[in-house]
Order: C-alpha cells, then structure tokens, then sequence
C-alpha cells in the first residue's frame, strides 16, 4: 500500500520552513511548554525574602527552594532524556508537564520548609526530559537554516515563562501570601500544559531507536571528547550560574536600605526578562547570519558589563545594569545552546538530542550550584562580594568563548 511505502531519500522532509503553518505551530507549542515550564521552575525565585521571613531561615538557605528543583532536574535530564525521546518525544513531553503542574498546585500545601524543598525537587525530576526533548524536537523538525531563529522561539517562551512565573507568584504572594503565589502558578502551568498539546504539530522525523540508559556511557564519551561541545557545556554552566545568582538575591538587596522598595515593586524587577525575550530571538538570527562564535562572546561581554554596573547605590543604574545582564544571558544562552545541536549532529555518531541534554545538565547544575554558592557570597560580601563572584563566572564564560572560536568545526577535524 501507498501509505507504508518508505519515502524516497530525494523526497524525504527536510524539515519545516519559517512562516511554513508546521512551523508556526511547532513554534506556539514550545513556546506554550517553556512558558509552562519555567512558570514552575522559578516562581519561587521571587518568593525567596517571603520564605526567609516565613520559616525563619537565611538567605542563601532560602534559595534551595529553587535549587532543589534545578539541582534534581539537572541529575535527571541526561538518563530521562535519552531513555523518553525513543517513547515519543510529544507523548513525553505532555507527561511531564502535566505531572509537574500537579505538583506545583501541592507545593502550597507543604506545612513545613523542607517538605516544600522535596516536592520542588520532585518537580525537577518530572520536568527533567522536557527541556532537552524540546531543544531536540526543534533540532529535528525545522529546517537546519532556520534552526536558530527556531532555537531563539523557544527561549523566548522559556524568558517569559521565566518572568511570569516570578511576577505572578510575587504579585499574588503580596496580596495572599505565597501560598497563594504558589497555587496560581500551578494552575497557569496547566492551561499552558493543554493549549501545547493542542498546538503541538504531527512529527515530521521519526523517533529514534530505543535507548537503555547502560548504553549511554560509550556516546556520552563521544561528545565530552569533542573540545567545542565541552566549551559550550561550560559555558552553559557559568552563564546560568552569574545569571541565577543577580536574580536570587537582588530581591534582597532591594527591600533593604537606601532602596527599601516595597514586596510589589521588587517583584517588578523581573521584568527585565522582556529585554531577554527580545535577546534570545535576535541573537538567534544574528548567529545564523554572522557566526555564532562572535555573538556568543559578545553576549558574555554585555552581561559582564551590565554586572558591574549594577554596583552603585542608585535605582537607575541597577536597572541598567539588570537588564544588560539579562540581554546578555539571553544571547549567549540561545547562541550557544543552538551551537551545541548543530555541532554535535557533524560528529560521526554524533546526537543532538543527547548533546542538548548535556548542555542543559551543566546549565541546571550551574543554577543549583552557582545560585547556591551566590547566596553565601552575598551572605559574606554583600552586593560587591557577588558582583565580584559573578564577574568571574562570567570571565570564565567569556575566556570559553574565546577558544571556541580557535576549534574548527568537527566535519574539518574529521577530514584532517
């Protein structure tokens, strides 16, 4: 029959074009799933001075509210990932969202803090397949000329899933507590939970073969022996880690003097994540036009700069300073985590999917271990001790980016 017949090589889809319906669908739909999932993994990042106050702990301990939930998912991602994109990489996805969006409406009923840790982290662990499985689905859907205004489509939804979520949560927090902060988000990530599905396109590239997680060990090795891919696993790490930290404890620096801003006004911070939303898009298109190596390091520079300048006493400029350091982040963070799927699909046995999940471990890990280890800086130095320690996670990003320029692509090392 006509419909069994194998599609000829000549014939075969290449992938969706931009302004194509499939793409436009494709692109609504993980915008729909970043939205919902970074509603839920950072709604607490703006109810961290709320919870200090409420169980009566320290800042930097207060934090693990959101690292516990970055920390299990960055543990999770590489095993959950590779094993779940041969299960049907839509099937999955929608699992793990509606599962995590469960668990976000039982987050507020936690009576105690470190019941409220634990269920943060089960939410880690059952969004631990998505955010590489979509990175991988729009590797293996789009048309690799378009993959990385594709790529910044997606980080454009997890930006403002990112800033929902903080804003939300504060806002509803300020009028009925952070309970009810909590609540709201889960029922957010819900709706969005529904709205992907029915937007999500049929696959046009198949599965791939089923994976045991014994077998991951020998392509693992594969990609960590590739110096590029290394790079840009740490350049993931550092960047996440400067990024999360400025966001984790500027809250705290607001609310106390000279600013002394009210709870609402602090939480209107995270609107600065606009800026990253219009960073991660264009940096995206400007690395397919003119290198992503240059704009990579680029980005790292702006966000280097915007971190220096938050340092005086003054409204205005933190604001500044907060926004370069979003703008930056965004543009490296969407350059780079799209250099990683294009370079590991050139390596001989090469996999976007797993070179994504790699990525994004280090990314989450540096959220959990960066933000952490932030809140003690801050704790010791105040707000110049964190400046101090982010500038050199960002000159480490930025010395990363400076070699990877100097690796050559993996088809030119091959054929050497």
């Amino acid at each position: 029959m006509t419909t069994t017949s194998p599609v000829p090589a000549a014939t075969a889809p290449s992938g969706h074009e931009r302004g194509s319906p499939g793409y436009r669908r494709l692109g609504a739909a993980l915008w729909c799933a970043g939205l919902a999932t970074f509603v839920l993994v950072y709604a607490a990042q703006g109810l961290l001075p709320a919870l200090a106050d409420e169980f009566g702990v320290s800042s930097s301990t207060s934090s693990l509210a959101l690292s516990a939930t970055t920390g299990m998912l960055a543990l999770a991602i590489v095993p959950l990932s590779a094993v779940a994109e041969s299960w049907g990489r839509a099937r999955v996805m929608t699992v793990a969202l509606a599962a995590s969006a469960v668990l976000g409406l039982l987050a507020p009923l936690a009576p105690t803090f470190w019941l409220l840790v634990v269920l943060r982290g089960l939410q880690g662990v059952a969004l631990a397949a998505l955010p590489a499985l979509a990175m991988s689905h729009v590797t293996r859907e789009v048309n690799p000329r378009w993959l990385g205004g594709a790529v910044g489509m997606l980080i454009a939804g997890n930006t403002l899933g990112g800033m929902s979520g903080r804003l939300i949560a504060g806002l509803v927090a300020d009028l009925g507590g952070w309970r009810a902060g909590l609540f709201v988000i889960g029922l957010v990530s819900m709706l969005c939970t529904v709205a992907f599905r029915l937007l999500l396109p049929p696959s046009v590239a198949p599965d791939p073969p089923k994976v045991r997680v014994r077998e991951l060990g020998g392509p693992i090795r594969l990609h960590l022996r590739d110096p590029g891919l290394l790079c840009l696993f740490g350049i993931g790490f550092l960047l996440m880690a400067a990024f999360v930290t400025v966001y984790n404890y500027l809250g705290f620096r607001l609310l106390r003097e000279p600013f002394a801003l009210a709870p609402a006004l602090v939480g209107l911070i995270f609107l600065g994540y606009l800026a990253g939303t219009w960073a991660s898009t264009t940096a995206g298109r400007l690395g397919d036009r003119y290198g992503r190596r240059t704009v990579l390091w680029i980005g790292e520079a702006v966000a280097l700069a915007g971190a220096w300048i938050t340092l005086p006493d003054w409204l205005p400029s933190v604001l500044v300073g907060l926004v370069l350091v979003t703008v930056g982040f965004f543009a490296g963070h969407s350059v780079a985590s799209s250099f990683v799927g294009r370079r590991s699909s050139m390596l001989p046995g090469g996999s976007p999917g797993l070179a994504s999940s790699l990525y994004l471990f280090g990314y989450y890990a540096g959220s959990s271990i960066g933000g952490s280890v932030g809140g003690i800086a801050y704790d010791l130095g105040g707000w110049r001790g964190l400046v101090g320690y982010i500038s050199l996670l960002l000159l480490g990003a930025l010395g990363l980016a400076l070699a990877l320029r100097r690796i050559p692509t993996p088809r030119a090392a091959f054929s050497r």
